[in-house]
Formats: structure tokens, C-alpha cells, sequence
């Protein structure tokens, strides 16, 4: 089911205490959270938006564009970065100026169709699952960050 907004549940009853909207944007999808700073990020589809949100007030404090078809979103807070694993066949790194700013510094290319990630802070590592296409085999990727 797509919905115009984000649901913020209660850890300990699982219940909803409040929905955010999501306007401008929709189908919603891949989150990550920066808990310090209190910001949820979520990247949308159509457009393809990275927005951030402050997780006390809800309200959405930043928005830039991002590569297509986002599945996976991570924030790295060692970095101060996010990692937006696209179907397009993009990984886009989002760099956090602040908790309120902030700018893709890198556009890498990886294969299209490959939107499944998981990024590992304790290796310093992101891995990307790259689809069998055409013939190829699929493949998992390993990008070290620095």
C-alpha cells in the first residue's frame, strides 16, 4: 500500500503517535536515522528526493535530489554521510554539511537494477547486490568508505 506520509510508532507499546506528510513527493520508501541529531531521512521515489525531518517537531528541514528508484538508505554518523542505493544503477553519497544541509558528493555508477544494499559501519564498508542481467551473473559489490 502507498501512502502520503510516515507513521512514527512507539517503541515500546508499537503504536502510532503521530503521521508526518510527505507533500510534494511520494512513494516513500528506503529511511535511515540520525538519532544525535534527531533527524529521519527518507528518500522518495517520485521525485527522487532525499528529505530530512526533525524527529521531535516532525517537521521536514531539508530536501535535495537524489538518484532514481531508491531502495536502501543508510546514514553513516562516523562520516556524517548517507549512502542512497539506487535502481538506477547509482549509489549516491549524501554529505551532511548539518543537520540541515545537504549535498550529493558522489554520483558512482554501479548496474542497473541493483537497489539492495547494506552498509556495515564496523567494516567501513557498503555492499551492493548487482542483479543477473543479460546473461551476466549477479554479483555482490563491495565499496570500502573512507
Amino acid at each position: 500500500m502507498l501512502t502520503d506520509h510516515i507513521a512514527v510508532v512507539d517503541r515500546v507499546s508499537g503504536k502510532v503517535t503521530a503521521t508526518w506528510g510527505v507533500t510534494g513527493a511520494s512513494r516513500n520508501f528506503a529511511m535511515a536515522l540520525d538519532e544525535p541529531n534527531h533527524r529521519l531521512f527518507v528518500a522518495t521515489r517520485k521525485p527522487a528526493l532525499l528529505l530530512a525531518y526533525d524527529t521531535i517537531s516532525g517537521r521536514r528541514t531539508a530536501e535535495s535530489p537524489i538518484c532514481g528508484d531508491a531502495d536502501d538508505l543508510f546514514f553513516d554518523g562516523q562520516r556524517h554521510q548517507l549512502y542512497a542505493v539506487c535502481g538506477e544503477g547509482v549509489v549516491d553519497v549524501i554529505r551532511q554539511r548539518d543537520a540541515d544541509h545537504y549535498e550529493v558528493a558522489l554520483h558512482l555508477q554501479t548496474s542497473s537494477g541493483a537497489r539492495t544494499g547494506l552498509f556495515v559501519p564496523q567494516l567501513s564498508t557498503l555492499f551492493v547486490a548487482v542483479p543477473s542481467r543479460s546473461g551476466s551473473s549477479a554479483e555482490i559489490r563491495v565499496y570500502r568508505v573512507e
